[in-house]
Formats: structure tokens, sequence, C-alpha cells
């Protein structure tokens, strides 16, 4: 009996709730989610680098993680052979992200990275239909047997805690009682993304924010709220609005990287919209892609020759819009696998010419405060900056195109003689061929899925820079 007390008290003590909250993640409020090839060790170090202060890896899928065989799955997932995922100094806080519907898999995946990352998350919440087929992520929110006994088993065996991600249900109270189930089960951190599982592509709608409040003020652990942030007003509406321990964000990250830097100026500060607080929060998104690209160059892991060009065309997007030419030479950027390094120059010759040519659009409306350069997009209402600085993207509903094609038709021809400001003309979208966002992220899915990133549909509230 005493050798066994013994080898008790000598296993560290495992954290949990809002002790591991505070005394390891550092109490994070600002928080990166798990996005398939774009949520990689390049994009962690350039998001840390703005503000960021927790990361989750891309979903990892535990069926075929669990094979010690499967080498080329295992190091484009988490390289542990380069050092530098998971790297103390360099990638942490960082949370990895698993799907799965074998708790034994599962298990024995977590195990595999527990020694690289502070703890291991379990995908509730994709909605794709790949995870339909595999039969993971949202589509098994119907099964809460198997999902106990997959963050149970995490929790009874790991050294690290679980948490988990997860979409509502239709009523507050369903969700409600999944999310104590998820608590009963061991999840240390819960995050509720506020939208159904069949909120997806053209019909992504509105994240409920009054659900993810009512599992805040259920469970006792603590609430990251997920969905509706494009701009730092919307962080800052959202933790009122929901009482959540911190924000996450996907898309609105993904394009505006720099979302989180400078968020502790106040929003209220007469200083706040001022030509240098707004470059703080929304950098030249040119000089964003070359900072990431230097990134990609100087890692030992090697960064997924998609997930780079994804990158660039979110980054890139409103200056892509205006300069065709330039979207079509990326967008024709060829790069072997092999040789991705040495290839890169191709994108920062791209990126180089857009630069000069972002220089020109912003040297020509100099004197002009960028606040005043803000202009409203017609169909959502929604403000959009200059086009040469990193900006949030969002797609119109079918419901908004309607709506302001009706308001449209009811209207008269607009004068002839009526010409834009050269400031605004700079800063005016043209109409693209299609849509620019061509290497999808799939927030939540496979990284072989290379599916369309969720849309964001604004009307939300407090939308601001």
């Amino acid at each position: 009996m005493s050798e066994v007390g013994s080898n008790i008290t000598s296993i560290p003590k495992k954290l949990g709730g809002y002790q591991f909250y505070r005394d390891v993640l550092g109490s994070p409020k600002y928080i990166v989610a798990p996005m398939v090839d774009q949520s990689e060790l390049a994009w962690r170090r350039l998001s840390r680098r703005y503000g960021a202060q927790l990361i989750y890896t891309p979903m990892i899928n535990a069926k075929m993680f669990v094979d010690a065989n499967n080498k080329t799955y295992r190091n484009a997932n988490f390289d542990l052979i380069s050092g530098e995922e998971g790297d103390p100094t360099t990638d942490r806080p960082l949370i990895v992200q698993f799907c799965a519907n074998d708790p034994e898999q599962l298990l024995i995946s977590a195990k595999v990275v527990e020694k690289y990352c502070d703890a291991v998350d379990l995908n509730l919440g994709c909605p794709q239909d790949i995870a339909k087929r595999g039969r993971y992520g949202s589509f098994l929110q119907d099964d809460w047997d198997l999902i106990y006994k997959l963050i149970n088993i995490l929790h009874v065996n790991l050294s690290i805690p679980v948490t988990a991600k997860f979409r509502v249900f239709p009523t507050i109270e369903k969700t409600v009682e999944y999310a104590k189930m998820l608590e009963r089960a061991g999840a240390q951190i819960i995050t509720c993304h506020g939208r159904l599982r069949e909120q997806r592509g053209q019909n992504t709608g509105l994240a409920d924010w009054d659900k993810i409040r009512a599992v805040k003020q259920a469970v006792s652990v603590p609430v990251f709220a997920n969905g509706n942030i494009l701009y730092q007003a919307d962080i800052d509406a959202c933790l009122k609005a929901t009482g959540a321990d911190g924000v996450m964000s996907a898309e609105g990250q993904l394009y505006n990287p720099a979302l989180f830097a400078g968020i502790e100026h106040p929003l209220d500060s007469p200083a706040y919209d001022s030509d240098v607080q707004m470059l703080v929060r929304h950098p030249r998104h040119v000089d964003l892609a070359l900072e990431y690209l230097d990134i990609v160059k100087d890692l030992k892991t090697t960064t997924s020759v998609s997930g780079i060009k994804g990158h660039l065309f979110k980054i890139l997007r409103p200056g892509l819009v205006k300069e065709q030419d330039l979207r079509e030479k990326l967008g024709k950027v060829r790069i072997s696998p092999k040789n991705m390094k040495e290839c890169l120059q191709a994108y920062i010759d791209v990126c180089n010419e857009m630069k000069e040519r972002m220089e020109r659009d912003g040297k020509a409306a100099e004197g002009t405060p960028l606040k005043d350069l803000i202009t409203v997009e017609p169909i959502t209402g929604i403000k959009m900056m200059p086009h040469w600085l990193a900006q949030p993207y969002f797609r119109p509903s079918a419901e908004q195109k309607k709506a302001y094609a009706a308001a449209q038709a009811t209207l008269a021809p607009p004068a002839e003689d009526a010409t834009p400001t050269p400031a605004l003309a700079a800063s005016a979208p043209t109409k693209p061929k299609r849509p620019l966002d061509e290497s999808p992220e799939g927030a939540e899915d496979t990284k072989r899925a290379r599916l369309a990133p969720e849309a964001l549909v604004p009307s939300i509230p407090a939308l601001a820079s």
C-alpha cells in the first residue's frame, strides 16, 4: 500500500477548469480557431505576433493518425521530427484538435501529442459532408453516449486536459443539456459555436449569442464563444453579450491576422479611429502576406502548398478584387511540394508587385484620414476599409441579395455626372470574375477535403473596425 501511495503522490497534479485556464493558458481571451490547412505552424507564429493568445491546430483525424506506419499523414498534420510544433518557447499555448468516433483510437492518437501541447480538443462541430460520411464532428451530436466516452477516456487517461468544441441545437434547453453533458464527461473548456449543424455554406446565417450565454451560465468550466466576429468591436460586443471567457475567431482572423492586434486600446478612446491605431488593427495586407512567407521560409517544418496559396488569397483579397491580373498570376503559380521553399519566390514576386500598386493607391489618398475612406458594402451594410488594408471578407446571403435587388429596382438611375472622388474610386472594389477564396480552408474539416470556408453572413451587431 505504501508503494502505491508513493507512486500516486509522485504524479503531477493535472489542472482543470479555471485553474488550467489561468495557470497554464494564461487566461486567454483572444483565440484562433482550429482551421484545416490554415491554422498550421507558420500561421500560428504570425498570429501570435498580432495578439492571438491561444491557438488550436488544424483538425486531425484520429482514425488516420493512430496508424504509426502512416508517417506521411502524421508528419503532415503534426510534425514531431522537426521539433518546432508545440515548442514551449514559440508555439504555446497550443491545443491540438482531433475528430474521432472510436475512443481507443482517439486515446492512442492523443497520447502521441500530449507532451507537445497544453490540451487535446474533440471536434464536435464540423458540419461538412465528409464529416457526415466519416461520422464525426457535428454528426455525432445525437449520440451522447459515444461523445461522453470519447471525452471521458481522454479525461481519465491523459496527463493534460481535454476540451470540446461544438455547435448548438435548435433550442436553448437542449443546447444547455448538451454542454452540461460535455462538462460531466470531463471537458475542461467548452467552445460553443453559436450555429446549428445545418448552418453552412450559403445557409450559414448568424451565430446565436443567446445560446452561448445560456451555456456560459449553465456550466462551471470556461466557455469560449465562436461566431459573428469580423472586427474588434464584435469581440467586445460578444464578450458582453455572452459573458464568455474568450472569443474564438476563424474566418475573421484568416482575412485579417491582425484582428486581435492593439485590442487593449479602448474602443471609446478619441484616438481609436486615428490612422495610427487603424493601421495597428488593419495593417497593409501585402506586408502581412510577405511576413507570412518569410516565416514559411524560415521554418524547418514544411507548410503545405495548398495552405500557403489559401492564406495569400485570403490576406490579399481586397487588393486582388481590384488588381485582376495579379489575381490571375497568383492563381497560376505552381509549386512542387518537394521544392516548396525554393519556389516561394514566385509568390514573393506577386506580393511585391501588389505592394507597388497598393503604395500607389495609398499615396493617391494621402491627406485624407483613413476613417474618411471607409465605405459601406451596399448589400450587407458592412463597412469596408480602403482596399490596401487587411480586413474581413463576407458573403451576402441570398435573402440580402434579393432585398438589395428589389430596393435597387425602385430607385431612379443615378445621375450621369456622379463621379466619385479619386480616393474613393481607388478604394472601390471591382466585380471579380469568380470568388477569390478559391483555396478553401474548410475551417473544421480534414486536410483532404479542401472544402470552401463557411461564409460569414453579416448584419452582425456592433460591426466596427
